[in-house]
């Protein structure tokens, strides 16, 4: 009976978190709110802990965010992402997914790369490359960026749940970074031998043949030997000198440097703070030990502030910052995180007999369980924070090692399994040759390849690297 019961309210749960993703947005949290009623109503459950600490630093990183991209930071940054991916048109599969990754890194968000999807494709287009393979890689490694992030959502949800355990913000991202970097470089490597070129994909030829899209500059004379067509050249004559690309620009706002930097020097504060912790205050714990001053509080005041300097340099109105799009989508993420984690927490913590310790001792004699666990999460919440919120407690409880339980955390990149994301949506619709492409196998698209080989090397990497990363 006890076992059933446990079922049913399970059933609630994975019905709360389905509808969420149905309903989509805030429906989310909402949804997950309402699964938390129903536990404690309908099943008498204690209510959970409520996730206060996750939320806030997340409102506290979304403002700051949401000051910078109202001063003209955000486009800042993005053009100088654009600069280094044009300038590099050979090397391009391999240099847009670490640009990808290093930028998202250094927001905190992925809606950054929403910016570089045209750049990428430009770029790919203009010099004849098939622009899957870039596109492709890109988006799927800037879902990495994310649990690089010192100041990201799943981060703050990350960094509270690890408290205690020895690991602190500076351990974690001397996984991390270097677990994604290794990932960045494979997923390129193998990207770069997926499709057809151009000119050998009959999708992109019909396109062709249908006016929808044109035959980049530097294809043109290989095409027209192709169908037959006439050459552009005269036997004997010189070549004609192939035009230089123009640069796509992207105007920045004046002041928007500025705000770039300061946003970025709160980030490095706060890793600084992190990595050492001396420069923090230290007050007394229960016991009357000194202790510094957690990073959860760190992070919140050096956020908080920034966006307060980067309103007062900059001159920006606060009513500004509040109807920023970056605002809506952290605000987004916040109330996702508090309505699933409230209703996880609510669930896990009066069933830990029944559900901790067969799950733990799963985990624990098959530590990769975690690593397909929170994969597979990740693609049907498509919640980086909500999945970190529901099973890294389970791996943690269940004494798995802290080290390893970083280096699988990354498997969140199986947020690209389904095509439910604006990025993938993004990426499809901005190539006109039709080599990104979706298909009616949900889980098989052009995203598929690339999530995988990330998340085989980020696993990998981290593992090996978690083992000389002392706590």
């Amino acid at each position: 009976m006890e076992y059933f019961v446990v079922a049913l309210q399970a059933a609630v749960v994975i019905g709360a978190i389905v509808m969420g993703v149905r309903t989509g947005g805030l429906g989310l949290g909402l949804w997950g709110v309402v699964g938390t009623v129903i536990l404690v109503f309908g099943f008498h459950l204690p209510p959970g802990s409520i996730p206060v600490d996750a939320f806030f630093i997340i409102i506290a990183v979304i403002t700051a965010s949401s000051a910078m991209q109202a001063a003209g930071g955000i486009d800042y940054l993005v053009s100088i992402a654009s600069k280094i991916i044009q300038r590099n048109p050979k090397r391009l599969t391999y240099v847009a997914p670490l640009v990808a990754f290093v930028f998202t890194l250094l927001a905190g968000t992925s809606n950054i790369y929403l910016a570089l999807i045209p750049v990428i494709y430009e770029t790919a287009y203009r010099n004849g490359q098939r622009p899957e393979r870039a596109l492709a890689a890109s988006t799927v490694t800037s879902a990495l960026g994310i649990t690089s992030s010192p100041v990201s959502a799943a981060m703050a949800a990350f960094l509270v749940l690890m408290e205690g355990t020895g690991y602190g913000l500076p351990q974690i991202l001397l996984i991390t970074i270097p677990a994604a970097i290794v990932a960045c470089i494979v997923a390129a490597f193998v990207q770069q031998r997926i499709g057809k070129d151009l000119l050998d994909d009959p999708k992109f030829l019909k396109r062709v043949e249908e006016g929808t899209v044109e035959v980049p500059e530097v294809l043109k004379a290989k095409y027209a030997a192709m169908v037959g067509g006439p050459t552009p050249l005269i036997p004997g004559a010189p070549a004609a000198p192939v035009a230089k690309p123009v640069l796509i620009e992207h105007p920045v706002p004046k002041g928007g440097k500025t705000a770039a930097m300061i946003f970025v020097a709160g980030t490095f504060l706060i890793v600084l703070f992190g990595l050492f912790p001396d420069l923090r205050p230290s007050f007394p714990d229960e016991n009357g030990d000194l202790v510094p001053l957690g990073m959860t509080t760190i992070i919140e005041m050096v956020m908080f502030s920034a966006a307060l300097v980067i309103i007062l340099v900059r001159r920006v109105k606060p009513s500004v910052v509040v109807e920023q799009p970056l605002l809506r989508a952290g605000f987004t993420a916040a109330v996702a995180l508090f309505g699933i984690a409230w209703m996880a927490d609510t669930f896990i913590s009066a069933n830990e007999e029944t559900i901790i310790e067969p799950l733990g001792e799963l985990i624990k004699n098959n530590p990769l369980w975690l690593a397909v666990a929170l994969f597979i999460v990740a693609g049907l919440t498509t919640s980086q924070s909500a999945t970190t919120n529901t099973l890294i407690p389970i791996a943690l409880a269940a004494g798995l090692a802290p080290g390893v339980v970083i280096a699988m955390w990354p498997s969140l990149v199986g947020v690209w399994l389904f095509p439910a994301n604006g990025s993938q949506i993004a990426a499809v619709e901005t190539d006109l040759t039709g080599s990104t492409k979706l298909t009616q196998v949900p889980v098989w698209h052009s995203f598929t390849i690339p999530m995988l080989v990330s998340w085989v090397a980020v696993v990998g990497a981290g593992l090996l690297i978690q083992l000389i990363i002392p706590a």
